[in-house]
């Protein structure tokens, strides 16, 4: 086996900043997604002896090493580390690259750092530890609006920040297990975004009711006593989420007639006579009452009696739903009489008042209908983002806490919510 290259590096490893830092390795292979740089055992233990926290930490998963590509710092992560099986004293890493500053010329400190890499090192560069100095120029703010979320690990004083516009301008999660603080985190990011921007447009769809408190000041709060969601805003894929109860081929036939139903209940409407290809998706209200009974006048056509169950069976699920008081946040034949405008100035807080905020509690909606209700809230959001393209922009940022407890994964793709959700994730950023 041949020996790996440069086997006396460490031996002839130049000191860098007035004597400050000394190579702690050499870049062995260079990739454009990730690459390689071997470690020497005695110097990661010398720099785990220094005063700095961040030099003393060199070398570890998640800790960042720099080397030096011309009058440029390059900044990488350590991602894994692996024994050399040819030499004890040796361990290789797989890096991946952050970014890249500048190097100042009499201290050769790292300065003016940017996300990204215009250069690469060659194989054989020498690897160094990054210090405190270089962290504090890695996470500076550069004045841009930001949100503190705390302090750079193992510092106390580097402030950990994310650019308040970087991160709207694309999807971004949180993500921990059980009790790591990601509702804390949540929030305390909100509170961050609605100092910034009081005249923002942010709704947030709370599943247990814990963003009520936190928000009381600054939020409007929305749950099924208030929420007051017309039911006619649904489109016929939400219809048949909430009206149908067969599968199979017995749904299709509910569904067509369902669809025949609901469109003819929609042209009742002076609004819907003016649309010259009035759709069974189309956002025109209609009554309850007017689609049970073109329901039993469908079912009065019937010759015999046994053709009459999927008729029944719509027939008697609609009565049921407006019958329940559970429901009357969203099927309230009051809510006939409310405008799609109206609802979205209210969730969406246009004007603001000083609420950019909208919480919109569903623990109190059934369980059933609770992907149904947030599938028209983001199919709105979605849909207010493409059709006011024309208009001065308003964005909104719609915030989902705890998605999975009503997108289950074995039938995202099947639902509704599912459905928008995906939609969104691939191309919402409105």
């Amino acid at each position: 086996m041949t020996e790996m290259p440069r086997s006396q590096v460490f031996d002839r490893a130049a000191p860098v900043a007035s004597g400050e830092c000394e190579a702690i390795g050499f870049v062995l292979a260079v990739a454009g997604s990730s690459s390689r740089v071997v470690f020497d055992r005695a110097a990661l233990l010398a720099a785990a002896e220094s005063a700095d926290a961040v030099a003393a930490t060199a070398g570890q998963v998640g800790s960042q090493i720099k080397m030096r590509v011309g009058a440029a710092w390059l900044v990488a992560n350590v991602r894994s580390l692996q024994l050399d099986s040819v030499s004890g004293d040796r361990i290789t890493a797989e890096i991946d690259f952050l970014g890249e500053g500048d190097e100042e010329r009499l201290t050769a400190k790292l300065y003016n750092f940017r996300r990204g890499v215009t250069r690469y090192p060659v194989p054989g560069c020498d690897v160094f530890a990054v210090t405190t100095g270089d962290l504090q120029q890695v996470y500076s703010a550069d004045g841009r609006a930001s949100i503190g979320i705390g302090a750079v690990y193992p510092t106390r004083d580097v402030r950990a920040s994310l650019y308040i516009d970087a991160m709207l301008g694309k999807h971004f999660a949180l993500v921990g297990s059980t009790g790591t603080g990601k509702s804390t985190s949540a929030a305390l990011i909100l509170h961050r975004i609605c100092e910034a921007a009081p005249q923002g447009h942010v709704v947030m769809i709370d599943p247990h009711g814990e963003y009520s408190a936190a928000f009381k000041g600054n939020g409007a709060l929305f749950d099924v006593s208030n929420l007051q969601m017309p039911y006619w805003l649904m489109n016929f894929e939400e219809h048949c989420e909430v009206f149908l109860t067969t599968s199979g081929s017995e749904r299709q036939v509910d569904a067509d007639i369902l669809a025949k139903c609901l469109l003819a209940a929609r042209a009742k409407n002076r609004l819907g006579q003016e649309i010259a290809k009035l759709t069974v998706d189309a956002p025109i209200p209609y009554l309850l009452s007017d689609l049970t009974n073109l329901i039993q006048n469908e079912m009065g056509k019937m010759d015999r009696a046994g053709d009459t169950a999927p008729y029944l069976r719509l027939k008697s699920k609609v009565e049921e739903i407006k019958a329940d008081p559970r429901y009357g946040f969203m099927f309230s034949g009051m809510l006939v009489a409310d405008t799609m405008a109206a609802f979205l100035a209210r969730v969406f807080r246009m004007p603001g008042d000083g609420r950019p905020i909208s919480i919109v509690d569903v623990s109190g909606v059934p369980s059933d209908i609770t992907s149904v209700v947030v599938a028209v809230l983001a199919r709105m959001t979605f849909d207010y983002a493409i059709w006011s393209r024309n208009e001065p922009q308003r964005p909104v940022l719609l915030v989902c806490e705890e998605a999975h407890r009503y997108i289950p994964s074995d039938s995202a793709a099947k639902s509704s919510v599912g459905h928008i959700l995906g939609r969104i994730a691939k191309e919402g950023r409105k």
